[in-house]
């Protein structure tokens, strides 16, 4: 025995109920496909290998879980129980195994190991996960005899009426010896002419043979629900985001409208940051302390600093140090990486920017493909011209440089410390350190030239309309 236990989790149903080109187990729920959700509370609960089955997309499924998990194919759609038959080899080495559905998001590994623990106690065959439903409707009951023990469990199409009325379901989860979990599999029949075989079939085998099987009820039956359409995956979307928005609020965050703030599951906040409303924090971003996000800031694949400010803007996988403020209304894009101190202001674009420590883009300004060095000033209207249709080309201002408005940077362009450009200036050498860089046309008055303008104008238009 290599292990005392190990999890199988099956994940190569069609999901057709779905009605999408993607495999269903990996329609993400909180910014994590529904799988990997299941995956994590197998881990959490101790397995010692998890075992993920798949068919439809398994590539894809492969692709997501990388090595993290052993696979096992089953290439055809046979059935539950066939599906359980082609991870044999892989949990040879376990005790027990704990079988879980890839379509559970809303599954925690305190749940999990309650059961394992339970049946670890029992010393059944099987336990079973089952939940009491006032509606049960659409599951599989659990049937027991007069002494309560389980039978088996009957689908509700075949279930006759006093059968129906049972609320105890089956959630199709349970821990198995291995040994006799396998030695039922062997022994299953096709269930229907498709040849399908199934799980649930093992109950009875197991019974028949004087074995024990225990369940284990679920406290919220919700935790168990599977994911069958898009009307399940929003209510499970929105179960997981309230869990998310109270686990953070119990480690010291504070959400001022907790159900405007979005979320995702794999994201870590800092204490004292507040979220202000229709705020999005996602894809693994991580927040600083004492932070302020929002209203309407939408940060995502980022880390921010200690105490960042962010308001109406986007920020995307960058990074901000202590004290940056961004907004109203900038946008972040990849590659961003800001010093402590920076200021953003309003209207402004970065891509792909080094900025450092103190330097300010307060207005209206596009900053691509650039390095900007410590205490800089970019005037409001300012754009590095990174792109000449083939290539991104590079922009570097030294530190303490100071940018005039309406300045035109175009790379590849070096503006030396301390230098200054004249607003309006389009600047196509390097400007060398301390310098003044002016480059534009030489202003010329005309003297009289806007009343004999108006006088001409009046002379054509006859009354001077306009």
């Amino acid at each position: 025995m290599d292990h005392p236990l190990h999890a199988v989790i099956l994940a190569a149903g069609l999901g057709k109920r779905m009605r999408s080109n993607r495999a269903k187990v990996l329609h993400p729920v909180a910014g994590r496909p529904m799988v990997e959700h299941v995956v994590r509370a197998a881990e959490g609960a101790g397995a010692g290998r998890v075992v993920v089955v798949v068919g439809h997309q398994g590539e894809q499924v492969q692709a997501l879980l990388g090595e993290r998990v052993v696979y096992a194919w089953q290439h055809q759609p046979l059935g539950t129980g066939h599906a359980v038959l082609q991870a044999e080899a892989a949990v040879a080495g376990a005790q027990d195994v704990l079988v879980l559905y890839g379509d559970t998001p809303l599954l925690e590994a305190d749940l999990l190991r309650q059961l394992i623990d339970a049946h670890r106690r029992s010393g059944a065959a099987a336990t079973l996960l089952t939940a009491q439903l006032d509606d049960p409707t659409g599951y599989g009951r659990i049937v027991r005899d007069e002494a309560g023990r389980v039978v088996r469990i009957v689908e509700e199409a075949d279930a006759t009426p006093a059968q129906g009325a049972i609320r105890e379901v089956n959630t199709g989860m349970a821990c198995f010896r291995r040994e006799p979990l396998f030695d039922a599999l062997r022994r299953l029949t096709p269930a229907n002419a498709q040849g399908e075989y199934y799980l649930v079939d093992v109950v009875a085998l197991l019974h028949q043979q004087g074995l024990a099987v225990h369940t284990v009820t679920a406290p919220d039956p919700r935790q168990v629900e599977g994911v069958n359409d898009r009307e399940a995956l929003a209510r499970a979307e929105a179960i997981l985001r309230d869990r998310i928005r109270r686990r953070w609020m119990a480690a010291g965050v504070t959400l001022i409208d907790p159900a405007s703030a979005w979320i995702d599951d794999d994201v870590e906040i800092g204490r004292d940051t507040v979220i202000f409303p229709n705020t999005v924090v996602a894809a693994g971003s991580r927040i600083g302390e004492g932070c302020r996000l929002g209203p309407g800031a939408h940060i995502t694949g980022s880390v921010l600093g200690n105490q960042v400010q962010v308001w109406y803007s986007v920020v995307e996988d960058s990074q901000l140090g202590d004290g940056c403020r961004v907004g109203p209304f900038s946008h972040l894009r990849p590659g961003c990486r800001l010093a402590p101190g920076v200021h953003i202001g309003n209207f402004a674009e970065l891509k792909n920017a080094e900025v450092g420590p103190g330097s300010k883009v307060n207005h209206h300004s596009y900053l691509g493909d650039a390095q900007v060095g410590a205490g800089v000033n970019i005037g409001a209207g300012t754009v590095t011209v990174n792109y000449d249709g083939f290539r991104k080309h590079r922009t570097i201002i030294e530190d303490e440089a100071f940018i005039g408005c309406n300045a035109n940077l175009v790379a590849p362009v070096r503006v030396g410390q301390g230098a200054y450009v004249a607003a309006g200036s389009t600047v196509n050498q390097d400007v060398p350190p301390g310098a003044l860089a002016i480059a534009r046309e030489r202003q010329v008055n005309k003297e009289g030239w806007a009343a004999r303008w108006r006088q001409r104008a009046r002379g054509r238009n006859g009354d001077g309309v306009r």
